[in-house]
């Protein structure tokens, strides 16, 4: 018969944990969403050409591991004497790798309301404020959002990654549990069941936004 050890105090350990996973990720989307969204649309209106060095600073957080972007983010606010904590380190760090795929998330969806639309809202005497707040912003959203929606289920899960930073977030509050019982199975089958249940509404939320925009089309 199966026995364990694990306790109550256990457990609210490790809802502390992911209660420290849900802050940095949930600060970490919407601070990377509102900068991507200013940065996609800075790239459309300056073209490949003009937006080429944002290109580029972009694409250094979207090719070099987080893990690395994490430990060198510390080190050098560190040499700065930012005298940030590792809270606000694993935000700032987490937020600009999020903005960095936003961006092009935001671009492409802008990219692919088509053209003729926009001409249209144009002859009508719209201005540009007015044509990207009328015209393009709803469309570019319903092109964005499940992309936007898997961004944001990576970030979550991509947020274990600053138990390196002395964090004690979701897995690592499950790493020292495991540490003291010994039952590593059980222990990250509980705290794989806590990612999914922080997941699950956050995917489903995604699935009813796009049946509700649907009929629309």
């Amino acid at each position: 018969m199966f026995d364990t050890a694990l306790t109550t105090s256990d457990l609210l350990f490790m809802a502390k944990g992911a209660g420290m996973t849900l802050a940095v990720t949930g600060i970490a989307v919407a601070a990377g969403t509102l900068l991507g969204i200013v940065l996609g649309v800075v790239r459309v209106q300056l073209g490949p050409v003009w937006s080429a060095p944002l290109t580029f600073l972009l694409d250094i957080f979207r090719s070099v591991p987080l893990l690395i972007q994490l430990v060198l983010g510390n080190a050098f606010q560190a040499i700065a004497q930012f005298g940030w904590e590792p809270f606000t380190t694993s935000c700032v760090i987490l937020s600009l790798y999020t903005a960095a795929y936003c961006t092009e998330i935001v671009r492409g969806a802008i990219d692919a309301v088509p053209a003729t639309t926009r001409r249209a809202a144009r002859s009508l005497g719209l201005n540009w404020s007015q044509d990207m707040g009328y015209i393009v912003a709803p469309l570019a959203a319903r092109i964005a959002m499940p992309s936007w929606i898997g961004l944001t289920l990576g970030v979550l899960k991509d947020s274990s990654l600053i138990l390196w930073l002395g964090m004690i977030e979701l897995l690592r509050a499950s790493q020292i549990v495991i540490t003291r019982l010994q039952e590593p199975l059980f222990i990250l089958m509980i705290c794989g069941l806590i990612y999914f249940l922080l997941s699950f509404p956050i995917a489903r939320l995604g699935g009813y936004l796009e049946k509700r925009w649907s009929p629309n089309d």
